[in-house]
């Protein structure tokens, strides 16, 4: 008989960034739960038969009561059931969420967390078996995966899938390391059918078989993910093949973009970049911008970013690769028309500006406020 079962990972409920604000954090939480709803819609809407996460369901196993009761009740409306693998951010130690009295006793009778190796046949399909390889500690001290294989045995007319987290032989230093080969004997032998990855949040394929991936995260984290918010359809048919779908389920997005503003033309490009990104509300941005600008085209640049600011749901710099220099130029004041005393002061921070030091960035600050403050004049007009 085929059977369909849905592939997820690294859920990591209670994940917080330092950039968000506390609006947006909110609404970043709000996107993981969700996430689990949309899950338990997939299933329904491709048939699947059961849904597997690949570790890290949590952020940590500090998560307040809060993300453990509303993960518990979007769980509850998965129809499937579903199979849950402690990670390397969660793992199955004495204080395990897992483990704490707000999971277990609010725990729906349909998810089961995977506390070892033993399989676990899946109601209503005879001859599939889920299979967990745990993390008991942060820092296993050996291939999780081929311990778990190491217990099992083919059976005829049996299909396991085990449910694994880690680094698949990335690094050889490292024991705990999952040897892709190891893995593919094991599949190629009949003890697994497939295996199921989580740690990496980009969505990818391991070896040859067609039978080792990583589902990747559901939301995107971080700005380096190459394919996350996905998750995997994966139909092990009856002449043996594998099928692996991808699906989205990301709502959020992380942008990177560097911009060169010296010359005519990198604040139209900015901006344009900027328009185009949506939704604004999910898009975190990160630029890097370089080039030396005049006050008045620094004031423009500062105008731009405090109305996205209020669209998007954050805006940072990259401040290891930016390198933006604030030049006064004649063009800046052309059109102040000062006299006298504001006029002596003007030149004499253009004086100071145009130094070193502590002293010469307040200067520039202290301008650029007054080419803000001129240019807000005149657009009261």
């Amino acid at each position: 008989m085929s059977v369909r079962f849905l592939h997820s990972a690294d859920w990591q409920l209670g994940m917080t960034r330092h950039f968000l604000s506390a609006e947006a954090q909110a609404r970043f939480s709000q996107a993981r739960i969700d996430a689990i709803r949309a899950l338990g819609r997939l299933a329904a809407e491709t048939g699947a038969a059961f849904l597997v996460v690949s570790g890290d369901v949590f952020e940590t196993n500090q998560v307040s009561a809060q993300t453990v009761r509303r993960a518990l009740d979007a769980l509850g409306s998965v129809p499937v059931p579903v199979y849950l693998l402690p990670g390397n951010h969660d793992p199955l130690d004495a204080g395990s969420i897992f483990r704490a009295p707000t999971f277990a006793n609010g725990r729906p009778a349909h998810v089961t967390v995977l506390e070892d190796s033993a399989p676990h046949p899946v109601p209503g399909l005879p001859g599939v078996e889920v299979v967990g390889a745990p993390w008991f500690t942060k820092r296993p001290l050996s291939d999780l995966v081929a311990d778990a294989c190491a217990g099992l045995e083919p059976v005829r007319g049996t299909r396991r899938v085990l449910v694994a987290h880690g680094a698949a032989e990335i690094s050889f230093d490292n024991p705990a390391a999952i040897g892709v080969a190891r893995a593919e004997a094991a599949l190629a032998d009949g003890r697994i059918a497939y295996l199921a990855l989580g740690d990496r949040h980009s969505t990818t394929p391991v070896g040859t078989t067609g039978r080792i991936w990583y589902a990747g995260a559901p939301e995107p984290t971080d700005y380096d993910e190459l394919d996350a918010g996905n998750a995997l359809l994966v139909e092990l048919a009856d002449d043996g093949s594998c099928e692996v779908t991808k699906l989205r389920t990301g709502t959020w997005r992380f942008a990177r973009q560097r911009f060169d503003l010296d010359g005519a033309g990198g604040l139209e490009a900015l901006e344009a970049w900027l328009d185009a990104l949506a939704p604004k509300d999910r898009t975190i941005v990160k630029l890097t911008l370089v080039g030396t600008v005049s006050l008045s085209t620094n004031a423009s640049l500062e105008s731009i970013l405090e109305h996205e600011r209020d669209l998007f749901a954050a805006i940072e710099q990259w401040e290891r690769h930016t390198d933006l220099a604030v030049r006064p130029d004649d063009d800046d004041f052309a059109d102040l028309r000062l006299t006298g005393f504001a006029a002596a002061a003007v030149a004499d921070l253009r004086a100071r500006a145009a130094g070193a030091g502590g002293a010469a960035a307040a200067a520039r600050d202290a301008l650029a406020v007054l080419v803000r403050l001129a240019a807000a004049a005149g657009a009261l007009g």
